[in-house]
């Protein structure tokens, strides 16, 4: 059967609708000048002479004729590794040039890369943008260092990103968790709402704890947006920051059709991984600012202190040349929104087949991403994981994340017609092939259990951290604290948390060991090394405190087989001595 997508009406261009939501915001624009000298900054309102100094200033460096004596060892490409130079050409290494005066410096601009993050700010409508060559980890663990000190509280979800434990373990700050509305069916979480922010705000208030931060996640993974602005109601009157892990949301701010950023909405500091939907290189993002809540000149301390001393230009250039593609087609949204719509609505009357959207939530999630397309996989009785080899194996489908129970696939600026009209067809296919003659498969319901439900947390993540621990087998491991946080990546939310043993534990040891069937362990959230790992190991053996293992609350159907492997168990951490 084949199925018509049709784009949908040019909407008003972005720039109009920025004049609308910031037309109370007076932006700094820098004026750029095509020399390769540090470039005036002024205050002009309109960016004259280029589009992308950064990329521009690059592309001028590595065009001259010189005699160099300088880092990489390379030497703009004329001692590149050959079976390296033939996988990515000769261009990159000639591109890949140091702080040259130039091409400015990242922990004190003055130039074309200062040049750069002011026209990222205006067109991200933030005070301040940084850019980011360690990903938004850094710029995660840069928010929460500027805003909490040792002992000041964060509260934040407990399916944060793990840059968000190790954050915690940097600063010596104290997680006040809030657990996010959970999905059994999908074994999907959403957000958290400006209500459990409130009570988890006036519960601290009321033990005399201070409140250094609220870390928020919207959209999450799935694309569930959080009520940034309600949040942020709660925590003004208070004078606390808000953070805002955007690291899906970059696209955001790009068409009306898409959900409101977090900084349209009020929030202090916003980090986005660029290099997710937008077309900056991996591992590129920005850190984006709001207000004078947030100390500027700590924010970027904290940035040199995280950030690599030896920045990479092709990453900082990539996220220039982004920025300068959307200020150049304010319709760029356009297509990807309209295939992803009309895909969606041909899912939906699949036999077998669901898309997650707000009405799987109970709470007033104010939007979901519409370039976030998730598929509920057990309804045609086969875990995510199966469908997901299926649609590899069979039909060359990659997906960007896969669940127990659901799929989920990024639409993005690169998807093609073609590859969404494919993914229509082998939907069709999984269902007229499994769902029915996969009606009567009873899924295995037992162990279905909310996997983020909370567990009491008896050391701060930076106290667990720097504790002794020692080696042991698995099957050892029953009624100790783990030593080690045991986190899948993608999504990278860490699941192994310590708390009192429960009758489940042994069960999920099994089935972690032998890697079969429902299996999770639920974690802490204690981490800062993301060393990768390739089993589960490292258990620390209490010697001075009472504390239990807290291998725990097993998701429903998590088949760990390969998975376990694949997630990786990153980190070295957890508990006492």
């Amino acid at each position: 059967m084949e199925h018509g997508l049709v784009n949908c009406s040019s909407p008003a261009s972005f720039s109009h609708r920025r004049r609308q939501r910031d037309s109370s915001r007076r932006h700094t624009v820098v004026q750029c000048d095509t020399s390769l000298s540090a470039t005036t900054i002024s205050e002009s309102a309109v960016v004259q002479g280029c589009t992308a100094p950064l990329v521009h200033a690059l592309q001028s460096a590595a065009a001259q004729d010189v005699s160099c004596f300088h880092f990489p060892g390379h030497n703009r490409g004329k001692a590149s590794p050959s079976s390296l130079s033939k996988l990515i050409g000769p261009g990159a290494f000639l591109h890949d040039l140091p702080e040259l005066p130039e091409l400015d410096d990242l922990f004190s601009p003055k130039g074309v890369i200062l040049d750069a993050q002011k026209l990222a700010a205006e067109l991200f409508g933030s005070s301040k943008t940084w850019f980011l060559v360690n990903g938004t980890t850094c710029g995660i663990q840069a928010s929460v260092m500027a805003t909490c000190s040792p002992g000041d509280y964060l509260i934040l979800p407990r399916n944060c990103h793990i840059s968000v434990i190790s954050a915690l373990v940097l600063s010596g700050a104290v997680p006040k968790y809030i657990i996010p509305e959970y999905n059994s069916g999908w074994d999907i979480a959403g957000g958290i709402t400006p209500l459990q922010v409130d009570k988890a705000v006036k519960e601290l208030e009321e033990d005399g704890k201070r409140v250094g931060a609220v870390l928020v996640t919207s959209p999450t993974y799935h694309g569930v947006c959080s009520n940034v602005q309600g949040i942020v109601s709660v925590c003004q009157s208070r004078g606390i920051p808000v953070i805002v892990d955007e690291a899906h949301g970059a696209h955001f701010r790009f068409h009306d059709s898409l959900p409101s950023t977090s900084i349209e909405q009020g929030a202090d500091l916003a980090v986005q991984s660029t290099h997710k939907v937008l077309c900056s290189l991996t591992q590129s993002s920005m850190l984006h600012m709001a207000g004078d809540l947030v100390d500027v000149d700590k924010v970027s301390q904290c940035l040199q202190f995280l950030q690599s001393s030896s920045p990479s230009y092709l990453l900082l250039s990539s996220l220039d040349a982004a920025r300068a593609q959307l200020s150049e087609n304010s319709n760029i949204f356009d297509e990807p929104l309209a295939i992803a719509s009309k895909a969606t609505d041909q899912l939906r009357v699949i036999k077998g087949v669901s898309v997650l959207d707000l009405t799987c939530f109970s709470s007033d999630f104010p939007a979901i991403d519409p370039l976030r397309i998730t598929l509920k996989a057990s309804d045609l009785r086969l875990s995510g994981y199966e469908a997901d080899d299926i649609l590899y194996e069979d039909h060359q489908i990659v997906s960007e994340l896969v669940g127990t129970r659901a799929v989920t696939f990024a639409v993005n600026l690169g998807t093609r017609l073609q590859d969404v009209k494919k993914l229509v067809k082998c939907a069709e296919h999984l269902s007229e092939k499994y769902f029915f003659a996969n009606s009567s498969k009873l899924i295995k319901e037992n162990w279905v259990s909310n996997p983020l439900e909370n567990i009491s947390v008896h050391l701060t993540p930076r106290e667990a951290f720097f504790t002794k621990k020692r080696r042991m087998s698995i099957e050892d491991s029953l009624g100790e604290i783990c030593g080690e946080l045991i986190c899948p990546y993608p999504p990278a939310g860490p699941m192994v948390k310590i708390g009192p043993l429960r009758e489940l534990a042994k069960r999920a040891v099994d089935r972690v060991k032998t890697g079969k069937g429902p299996a999770t362990v639920k974690t802490l959230a204690c981490t800062l090394s993301m060393i990768l790992m390739s089993s589960v190991t490292s258990i620390l053996k209490i010697q001075n405190r009472g504390l239990k293992l807290g291998i725990v609350s097993p998701m429903d159907q998590v088949l760990w087989r390969t998975h376990l492997l694949e997630a990786s168990l990153i980190g070295y951490f957890l508990l006492t001595a």
